[in-house]
């Protein structure tokens, strides 16, 4: 029987009752466990004592002082003129060097050290070279007051003296447009002193040696146009490699950083030098002075070129000591600026 939607069955005895059912319960929550909290990592303080290097008077402290902290020990002094380092007599600390892994413990003792006013490179750069593009040109065109009046704005018989003029002007000119477009500075400044070193000392040789190859008197080579001609290929060939060593630097830097590596040869014939050297622009910078020197035979000319020789020379020692310092896997069969001699 049926009624009402209800269902019966009948019993053993007779009667009717209700029929079972499957009794349906209503879902359980099942309470799902927390994640785990993320255990906080222990931020290590550090005391840190900064010391006038020269005096080792205590110029501040600063307790509690949690990784990673900018410093600047003179506020009203900008940052690129202040130095930090571990020792008063040591090098700097860089700019990307982090409290936790310099060799201190959570109590650190620095030095600061005043460099003086800044300049940056580029400026440096661009002032040095543009000095000996110009007054070399004032010699060749043997403006007054130089040599005598006679002589003014006069012009040499000699076909070196013009080859001479386009040589040193190309090689200037070649710095600047290397300054503006090519290099890439690991520092943004120098101390605004040097600019003045470097300039008496580009400037100074130009002068000289411009006076005396564009003289009214002067005498061309003793060899003729054969000694020419080969010291004009010597030139040539190094200002070219120099300018290949200068791109294949650039690139190894990324814009905007600070990033060092070890320079390789590359598919350009004029790198091919790194397999020896270390340091093959300085080598192709030699070059260029040695046929500028045979090119003119002028006894200035080889003065300047020695001590640039001599000047480079540190330089390139100084890099390649860097060098094998920084990267265990240097090669060793690298001399720093002449293959196997220097």
């Amino acid at each position: 029987l049926s009624g009402g939607g209800s269902r019966f069955m009948r019993a053993a005895d007779g009667t009717l009752g209700p029929a079972h059912s499957p009794m349906i319960l209503p879902p359980v929550p099942v309470k799902r466990p927390k994640p785990a909290k993320k255990a906080k990592k222990a931020v290590v303080f550090f005391e840190v004592e900064i010391l006038d290097a020269k005096t080792k008077d205590k110029l501040c402290f600063l307790d509690k002082v949690r990784p990673p902290p900018r410093v600047c020990v003179h506020p009203q002094w900008y940052p690129a003129r202040q130095s930090i380092r571990l020792d008063p007599k040591g090098k700097s600390l860089k700019d990307e060097d982090v409290l936790q892994q310099l060799p201190v413990g959570t109590t650190a003792t620095f030095y600061f050290r005043d460099l003086g006013a800044q300049i940056s490179w580029v400026t440096v750069f661009l002032t040095e070279y543009t000095g000996p593009l110009i007054i070399y040109l004032l010699f060749y065109f043997r403006v007054p007051f130089i040599y005598a009046p006679k002589y003014d704005f006069t012009t040499s018989k000699h076909w070196v003296v013009h080859l001479a003029c386009m040589c040193h002007s190309f090689h200037y000119v070649k710095r600047l447009l290397e300054t503006l477009f090519v290099h890439r500075f690991s520092h943004g400044t120098m101390p605004l002193r040097n600019i003045f070193k470097n300039c008496t000392y580009y400037w100074g040789f130009a002068a000289w040696m411009a006076y005396y190859i564009n003289h009214p008197l002067y005498t061309p080579p003793m060899y003729g146009e054969q000694q020419v001609t080969i010291a004009l290929m010597i030139f040539l060939f190094c200002q070219i490699g120099n300018f290949s060593i200068h791109i294949a630097l650039r690139n190894l830097r990324p814009p905007g950083s600070k990033t060092r590596k070890i320079p390789y040869p590359t598919k350009n014939p004029f790198t091919w030098v790194f397999l020896l050297v270390s340091c093959p622009n300085y080598t192709y910078e030699l070059g260029s002075w040695l046929g500028f020197t045979m090119m003119t035979q002028c006894l200035p000319v080889a003065f300047f070129t020695f001590v640039g020789f001599v000047q480079m020379t540190v330089w390139a020692k100084g890099k390649h000591r860097s060098y094998l310092k920084e990267f265990r896997d240097y090669p060793t069969l690298r001399s720093p600026i002449l293959p196997f001699i220097l």
